[in-house]
């Protein structure tokens, strides 16, 4: 099993509820209108994208705009509790096993 550092509930869920009110926001709108998933780049319809915490909340993340950004449900899935160096290094060698 992982090990991250010591994040307690109560900050889970007031950092989750954090990214419910982002979620509702003007700021967020604008930024799913594009409907441009962060990651992969590929465009997906607005409603579909998830906010992904680019650190995220069990790694010590926060819900701020600078930390949340949109991504398709695949990529959020397969990124689940990875740093953003680790979900780099998982993508180039995603590419370099497609690429053989």
């Amino acid at each position: 099993m992982d090990h991250f550092p010591e994040v307690s509930e109560q900050q889970l869920r007031r950092e989750r509820d954090k990214a419910r009110e982002l979620r509702r926001s003007q700021w967020w709108q604008n930024r799913i209108a594009s409907g441009v998933c962060h990651y992969c780049g590929c465009k997906v319809p607005p409603k579909e994208l998830t906010l992904d915490h680019v650190v995220p909340l069990v790694r010590g993340g926060r819900s701020t705009r600078g930390n949340c950004v949109p991504c398709c449900k695949e990529c959020n899935n397969q990124k689940k509790h990875l740093l953003p160096v680790e979900w780099q290094a998982y993508l180039e060698r995603l590419a370099k096993e497609q690429a053989e």
